[in-house]
């Protein structure tokens, strides 16, 4: 089945094509315009040839760069002149090695400033990036890269230029990272957009990443869809073709990203904490039910915190958690107090085989603390692992499943 068209009965719904999301890739390379091909990668890379050589949006990821490479190379054997980085990302950001050694010449490589302060930052905190990511993705012993090949070419607002006979614009937006770019070619009338669209509920609240923007974010999409482009060619997931469809999708993108902002906001100014607005607000069910936004990798939930930290600092309205205790004896004097430590597990492990979300997370507190009070407890850690196992299963997103899987296995680890 042609991608174009495999996108289009995915988008609508007509056809799952046996379960598989639209981010299963083949890191195999698709035409899809005149002088256009898509690398469908886990993070996709976009190839545009010209009279003088080739460009591309994205040049694959840390792990599968050789691969992007190859089926680029399969199509031409035109020196790559220019690299966009979409944004900073280690998924999007390792190819242009691959291709620099093969040909005489340099790649130029394009990007918004931001994203060389974000690959300093990549080189400081490397430990951390390596954990974070191997709860995200369930990758144990991911090593996380510390040298990158910085732009050679940055710009702050806007950059147009040509590329042989391709009109490019380049427009910066914050969105997911504070140094996204996305990409207009007037003369193709498409779009690569890296991250801003990526077949799912708009990835703005990820708990072990930095500051999302929402706000920003929609504008951006609904800019987008004023551009009238024909082809979307995003950073995850398939291509999308057709004005109108695109349109839909950037537009119902955003109104995700504005009801959850707003929502937010309006809680905050009439003095909500943390918690009563994460419980409170929801995002329009007509529109995270849709094909393409499905929330299976972030969550509404998780886009809350960044619009609180973002407008009101990391202060949640609870005083204990200004200047918390020790959650280890904070856990051991709560159940210090507990007189019957095996009705206190069976009421963990009832919450537990409840169906109901508010059961689950109640299960949830009360195995941490139990775990948190004594990690050498064997009864402690089984309990920890069950509860943690259980949530994992009930859960859609990819952030959730990753933390919570994790904790279960540092809990079955001790065992």
């Amino acid at each position: 089945m042609d991608i174009l068209e495999r996108s289009a009965k995915l988008w609508s719904g007509e056809a799952d094509l046996g379960g598989k999301h639209a981010w299963s890739a083949d890191n195999s390379l698709y035409e899809v315009g005149e002088g256009i091909a898509f690398v469908h990668s886990f993070a996709n890379a976009s190839v545009l040839r010209s009279s003088e050589g080739l460009m591309m949006v994205d040049t694959g990821g840390y792990l599968a760069a050789k691969e992007v490479y190859s089926a680029v190379r399969k199509w031409s054997h035109l020196p790559l002149k220019i690299a966009i980085y979409s944004h900073g990302h280690i998924d999007h950001v390792f190819g242009v090695p691959h291709f620099e050694g093969s040909q005489e010449e340099q790649v130029e490589v394009i990007a918004h400033r931001g994203v060389a302060h974000r690959f300093a930052r990549y080189e400081e905190s490397p430990g951390y990036n390596a954990l974070a990511n191997s709860r995200q993705f369930q990758v144990p012993g991911l090593t996380w890269p510390t040298k990158y090949r910085y732009p050679d070419r940055d710009y702050e607002t806007t950059y147009t230029s040509t590329f042989g006979e391709i009109a490019f614009e380049l427009h910066h937006a914050r969105g997911e990272t504070d140094d996204h770019t996305w990409t207009y070619l007037p003369d193709k009338s498409a779009i690569a957009c890296g991250d801003l669209f990526a077949w799912v509920t708009p990835n703005g609240g990820n708990p072990q990443k930095v500051q999302r923007y929402p706000r920003e974010w929609a504008l951006a999409l609904e800019e987008m869809a004023t551009m009238g482009a024909e082809l979307l060619l995003p950073g995850h997931g398939l291509p999308v073709a057709g004005r109108e469809r695109i349109s839909t999708t950037l537009r119902n993108a955003a109104e995700i990203l504005k009801s959850i902002f707003y929502q937010t906001l309006e809680m905050m100014n009439a003095g909500a904490s943390l918690n009563e607005i994460l419980h409170s607000v929801k995002a329009p069910s007509d529109l995270i039910g849709l094909p393409y936004l499905q929330p299976v990798y972030d969550e509404p939930e998780f886009i809350v915190h960044n619009v609180w930290r973002e407008f009101g600092g990391w202060y949640g309205g609870d005083p204990s958690e200004l200047k918390p205790a020790r959650k280890g004896a904070l856990a051991q004097e709560i159940l210090s107090h507990i007189t019957d430590r095996g009705a206190f597990f069976a009421r963990i492990e009832e919450l537990s085989d409840s169906d109901s979300d508010g059961d689950q997370r109640l299960a949830g507190h009360l195995a941490e603390l139990a775990y948190q009070s004594d990690p050498s407890d064997a009864a402690s850690r089984e309990i920890r692992s069950r509860v943690f196992r259980r949530r994992a299963g009930l859960e859609l997103s990819l952030m959730s499943k990753g933390i919570f899987n994790s904790a279960a296995a540092e809990a079955e680890s001790e065992l």
